[in-house]
């Protein structure tokens, strides 16, 4: 399989916490590296300095521009199907979050170690293994993560350890099939994301089509848009999400 490596980066007003310096260095030390950055309507000057990498790396390098601010599920969406268009050739097609707490490069070891049996999702999973693995994250959102996968695993009736890591690698021939229809939520979206697999593949196989991989580096960022007041609203959230694709899934 080829190596290269299709990444969606969703950003809003990531004009500062962007490393473009870090980022143009890295596209010329891996040639297997295609970046979308999908602006979700930032006020900043974020998409001129995205514009400006992609004055760098034409051939790799592609800025979507959304008019107005939809969320990051939107972000992650609108690009997806932006990059697909723009390399419909692509094996994988994934997306990290701008905060790049996950170095990009992290997406060639998800490569390696996921996709030998063609699953239709690749997800990074922070667990801290030791003398393996270097995931730094406070106490705090380490607890509320684990409850959350909690909660995910009870509804899907699947085991899953890490479903918020903003870190996956999606099969490029079901991207059209995942990311066409909108999101219902703004935040959630990755959950949205295995009812949506699950629909396709059925209950029983979604262990096929979905890998878990732990990634070796992940520090945590300050600056996050999700405050930890947030996770009032998440048992409503995911009740809404279930009772939305659950008539679609078969056992």
């Amino acid at each position: 399989m080829s190596r290269n490596v299709h990444l969606v980066i969703p950003c809003y007003n990531e004009e500062r916490r962007l490393p473009f310096a870090e980022i143009d260095a890295l596209l010329q030390r891996e040639p297997g590296l295609y970046l979308t950055f999908s602006d979700d309507g930032s006020t900043d000057g974020t998409a001129a300095r995205c514009t400006e990498l992609a004055r760098n790396h034409p051939e790799r390098v592609l800025v979507h521009v959304a008019p107005k601010n939809g969320g990051k599920g939107e972000a992650v969406r609108r690009g997806m199907l932006a990059a697909l268009e723009r390399w419909p050739n692509a094996n994988y097609i994934g997306y990290f979050d701008a905060d790049l707490a996950t170095p990009l490069t992290e997406a060639f070891h998800l490569l390696a170690n996921g996709a030998s049996a063609r699953p239709t999702i690749i997800m990074g999973s922070r667990i801290q293994l030791l003398g393996s693995t270097d995931i730094r994250r406070s106490i705090a959102r380490h607890y509320m993560g684990r409850v959350f996968a909690t909660m995910v695993s009870m509804q899907l009736d699947v085991p899953v350890y890490d479903t918020q890591c903003g870190a996956k690698l999606i099969r490029a021939d079901r991207v059209q099939e995942l990311f066409t229809e909108p999101f219902l939520t703004r935040w959630l979206f990755d959950v949205e994301l295995l009812w949506r697999c699950m629909a396709i593949t059925g209950r029983v196989r979604l262990g096929e089509q979905v890998k878990e991989v732990p990634l070796t580096t992940w520090h945590e960022v300050r600056g996050s848009k999700v405050k930890l007041s947030d996770g009032i609203k998440v048992p409503l959230a995911l009740l809404r999400v279930a009772r939305h694709y659950r008539g679609r899934v078969r056992s």
